[in-house]
């Protein structure tokens, strides 16, 4: 009985390392790629995303920028998970992310299940917040699509190459346009995934130049949200990024043209019918069906953003730190 149950542990093992071996060789990103190493993985993460969002809605909006703020920052490698170390300083002190950014122990969380159910560290953070984006929109309500994998996780991470690359709330059009064609992003994809900002909330210190001294914004809007931003103080109040921001729709765009954005970068996209993103925004709004396809391709597009994959990078045990 001992030498089979030895006989049993070698072949698991053996099992497990050639599957390790070619998650690790593999050098494409494909919506398949977990499909035979571990068919658990992707229904494990799905179970841990909806427990989250059931429990608070926020985080919906929370997982899904964390991918954001990962594909932004030197591609989608992880990187943002990534705690401060004797060799870098973390992403998460970098000025988009520090005291905002946040899901990480849903994260954990996952990285813990996932690895449980395949027998070992085979998923990529990357891949988990990928897959996690996706999962968050769903729960919301909004669109699925199928995500690429393959993805591996960086060594490294950059604070500075996160306050330069993340886009900020204050940029006009241009800088916005500008911003996404160095990630290989259109005008297209800009407009698309800034109806992410359908879910979520911002804090009064980002949007607080915008209710009190800019003119591209309607005066009743303003005025109720000074009620909860005062001009002095209170700068971590929050307020919702559209009047639905805990169901993924359309209501962001409908307020775009009502001149209602919460950001500065949100109302930025509309500027009363000629500007350059007008149509876009407008066809979004009274198109549903238009703007989830829309969001989906560019959602896939935004995650095939200088991957690491092949023999490049590694499979972290532990997303907040290298092997």
């Amino acid at each position: 009985m001992a030498l089979r149950a030895f006989s049993y542990l070698h072949l698991f093992t053996i099992i497990v390392s050639l599957s390790l071996a070619k998650v690790t060789y593999s050098a494409t990103l494909s919506s398949t790629f977990y499909d035979k190493v571990c068919p658990k993985a992707l229904s494990t993460i799905k179970g841990v995303v909806e427990d989250a969002v059931n429990t608070e809605s926020r985080m919906g909006a929370s997982l899904l920028r964390l991918h954001f703020h990962d594909c932004f920052v030197n591609g989608c490698d992880g990187s943002v998970l990534l705690d401060n170390s004797t060799n870098f300083d973390s992403e998460k002190n970098a000025l988009p992310n520090v005291n905002s950014a946040r899901g990480f122990e849903v994260i954990d969380k996952i990285k813990s299940q996932v690895d449980k159910v395949c027998g070992g560290s085979i998923v990529s953070c990357a891949d988990i917040l990928a897959v996690v984006a996706r999962d968050s929109v769903v729960a919301l309500g909004g669109p699925t699509w199928d995500v690429q994998l393959g993805r591996r996780d960086s060594t490294t991470a950059s604070r500075t190459a996160a306050n330069n690359g993340i886009p900020s709330p204050a940029l006009d059009l241009s800088g916005l346009i500008n911003n996404f064609k160095k990630q290989g992003l259109d005008t297209q994809d800009l407009v698309a995934l800034s109806g992410a900002h359908t879910i979520g909330s911002a804090k009064c210190g980002v949007f607080k130049n915008h209710v009190y001294n800019e003119t591209n914004i309607d005066p009743n809007f303003a005025s109720a949200r000074k009620s909860t931003c005062p001009s002095s103080g209170g700068d971590n109040n929050r307020s919702p990024l559209d009047p639905t921001s805990s169901k993924f729709d359309t209501q962001y765009f409908s307020n775009l043209v009502k001149r209602r954005g919460l950001l500065h970068s949100d109302q930025a996209l509309y500027s009363g019918g000629s500007g350059t993103t007008d149509a876009l925004v407008k066809s979004y709004y009274s198109n549903t069906k238009t703007f989830y396809a829309d969001f989906a391709k560019s959602m896939i597009k935004m995650g095939n953003i200088n991957p690491l994959t092949g023999k490049k990078g590694q499979i972290r045990v532990n997303c907040r730190k290298v092997n």
